[in-house]
């Protein structure tokens, strides 16, 4: 999938995304922002930004931000957000920045493995010392979202259902390790957090779920009432009387210093 269509998949329900699913995103973009010791002043780069939600963070703590991502429609949305961020419809494959721009680089489950060019580029934007970090998904067993990737996979074409594979070898050690190296960065640290999404029905659950990018091709392929339903199904037994539905799952994060500065 080119950036293009990957922008159309992410954007086509922006609003319902960035509401309703991607502030449970919220105690791993703190990790980050405190293992890269983001604060007043720090030159931040979220690529994949999204709605920016990350860059509100970092924004918070006196970050100047830039943000990458793929949808004109997230990236309206994260303008509102951090109306002084310097955001830009493009390629992580081809950042439209110089060389040495920025102090540290995130992405946020936005680099999967197979995506080296991406990490190679994050690099070249970073000045000597600064520091790169991204998170993937954890193990399946630790992966409560687990029955939603499945339910994508089994009613989307087998195409995507081979994306999806290699997007979970990301977390499998040593793979994001090697990304790292490739680009002549140096690893710092490897760990874990736990995430959870929080709904107070399945019919909010669905309606933020079916808004993330994978479940796009299986929109296409069965039908937005079909696939809701399967996804009903996934998720039924997991439903609590007086606390709704309670997702939780594990981010992997890791972190990188590009040589040369100060440190």
């Amino acid at each position: 999938m080119g950036w293009e269509s990957s922008g159309e998949a992410w954007g086509s329900r922006a609003m319902e995304w960035a509401y309703l699913f991607e502030p449970y995103a919220r105690p791993a973009n703190i990790t980050v922002l405190d293992r890269c010791a983001v604060s007043e002043g720090t030159r931040l780069l979220d690529v994949g930004c999204g709605s920016g939600f990350a860059l509100r963070l970092a924004a918070d703590r006196g970050a100047a931000v830039a943000g990458l991502d793929a949808s004109s429609a997230l990236l309206d949305i994260a303008r509102a957000r951090t109306p002084d961020a310097d955001l830009r419809l493009g390629d992580m494959y081809a950042l439209p920045w110089s060389d040495a721009t920025f102090d540290v680089v995130t992405s946020f489950n936005s680099i999967w493995a197979g995506c080296e060019p991406a990490v190679a580029e994050a690099t070249r934007v970073l000045r000597p010392g600064g520091m790169f970090a991204m998170t993937f998904w954890g193990p399946p067993k630790r992966l409560g979202l687990l029955p939603y990737f499945m339910t994508v996979a089994e009613n989307s074409p087998p195409s995507h259902v081979t994306a999806t594979l290699g997007q979970s070898d990301t977390g499998r050690p040593g793979v994001a390790e090697a990304m790292i190296a490739s680009a002549g960065l140096q690893v710092l640290e490897r760990g874990a957090v736990a995430v959870t999404n929080e709904f107070p029905d399945l019919d909010t659950f669905t309606r933020a779920a079916i808004a993330a990018g994978p479940s796009f091709p299986a929109l296409e392929q069965v039908g937005e009432d079909r696939f809701r339903q399967a996804l009903v199904a996934a998720f039924a037994d997991a439903l609590q009387p007086g606390l709704g539905l309670r997702i939780t799952s594990e981010f992997g994060w890791i972190t990188a210093r590009k040589a040369g500065g100060a440190g």
